[in-house]
């Protein structure tokens, strides 16, 4: 008989890849696998070849919210067959561990970040206190741990003394049946194209300091596509320094449809902040995509991305975030032709290294050894 995992995230799935390459994995170790979520008003349709579970919840965000989530998973958990299941971050981790133990399943816990220490909680001392101390129980008594860098994992490796293993958000190989034009996508023909794209556009990862580079650069298009808190402090900043002509905003998308307008970019930025441990030790799985997009990156060098940049020779730095030194770099870049044509030809070289069919032969094993 098929076994079957559940996958639990508290997004609404549309969106989170790291999530459905799981789910497409798990398929491919033979299970009949269910992805559990949320559905939002606005939320994207999806076209899965696994079966799909999104619920609508009273609370959109909060305490509230993440204790009417856990008890709704929690119940649909105990009372759903299940073989496995896979818990992906700490706002979802207590329904899971709890309905595994009640039920003795087998959990597998994802984290996709240093998740105590992101900014919504280092600056909500009482919260942070919170999440810390449901962590500290339920670390320790984990058996299968996953996360998204090396960094990351030497962290939760160094204070609870687990084997945490890597598998970093890489994405597939994919090319589109046929690239899309410019002038289809509505996007300008004969201007360089900045990129900033994901789901975590917020605030600490300089899209601020970005628009506002964007007064001091001629003949450059800043495209934002994607969501976030700082979404709309952009979107005023962009009105008051009259940058409609500058600054395009996109919204979230299908992976295949982001992937037509970051290969139709000249350069993709990751220049987040070093302004909390989870930031710096983070591997956006934006950098990957300018990569798998044949795009090089701009960044801020923080540690991890700054491992693969160099080793590939795929990008280059900023030294600050001042808007006007962001520009200058911007403007060195694109004057220097045949250094940006050589550093764009070595994305080739890193996107065959760097690709889910290598990358989930982590996860792969760590299913296998259940």
């Amino acid at each position: 008989m098929q076994k079957t995992a559940i996958v639990c995230v508290t997004n609404d799935l549309s969106t989170d890849q790291r999530v459905h390459k799981t789910c497409m994995t798990l398929q491919k170790c033979g299970y009949w696998v269910i992805e559990y979520g949320r559905l939002l008003p606005e939320s994207l349709p999806l076209e899965r070849s696994y079966f799909t579970l999104r619920r609508k919840l009273w609370f959109r965000k909060g305490p509230q919210f993440y204790a009417e989530f856990n008890i709704r998973l929690f119940l649909y958990l105990m009372s759903a067959e299940v073989d496995l299941i896979f818990a992906n971050d700490l706002d979802t981790l207590p329904a899971a561990y709890l309905a595994a133990k009640l039920r003795n399943k087998k959990l597998i816990y994802d984290t996709h970040e240093y998740f105590t220490e992101t900014p919504e909680l280092v600056n909500r001392p009482i919260t942070q206190t919170i999440w810390k101390k449901l962590e500290n129980y339920l670390f320790p008594r984990l058996n299968d741990i996953l996360t998204v860098n090396a960094s990351i994992a030497k962290l939760y490796a160094d204070k609870y003394n687990k084997t945490v293993h890597v598998s970093r958000n890489i994405p597939p190989t994919f090319a589109p049946e046929r690239l899309k034009t410019r002038k289809e996508l509505d996007l300008s023909e004969n201007k360089r194209i900045l990129i900033l794209q994901g789901t975590g556009i917020n605030v600490h990862r300089g899209a601020e300091e970005t628009v506002l580079a964007m007064q001091y650069l001629e003949n450059v298009v800043l495209l934002i596509v994607g969501s976030g808190d700082v979404i709309p402090t952009l979107k005023k900043m962009v009105e008051q320094y009259n940058l409609q002509e500058k600054v395009i905003f996109k919204p979230k998308m299908p992976f295949a449809e982001l992937r037509q307008y970051t290969m139709n970019s000249d350069l993709g930025l990751a220049i987040d902040k070093d302004t909390n441990l989870n930031y710096h030790f983070s591997l956006p799985n934006k950098l990957f995509d300018y990569i798998h997009s044949e795009i090089p990156t701009l960044s801020s060098g923080l540690v991890e991305l700054k491992q693969i940049i160099d080793q590939y020779d795929i990008g280059y730095y900023i030294q600050n975030h001042d808007p006007k030194d962001i520009a200058s770099v911007v403007e060195s870049i694109f004057a220097d032709v045949n250094r940006y044509n050589a550093v764009k030809q070595n994305t080739v070289k890193a996107k065959e290294e760097l690709c889910w069919e290598k990358e989930e032969k982590v996860l792969i094993s760590v299913i296998s050894e259940l």
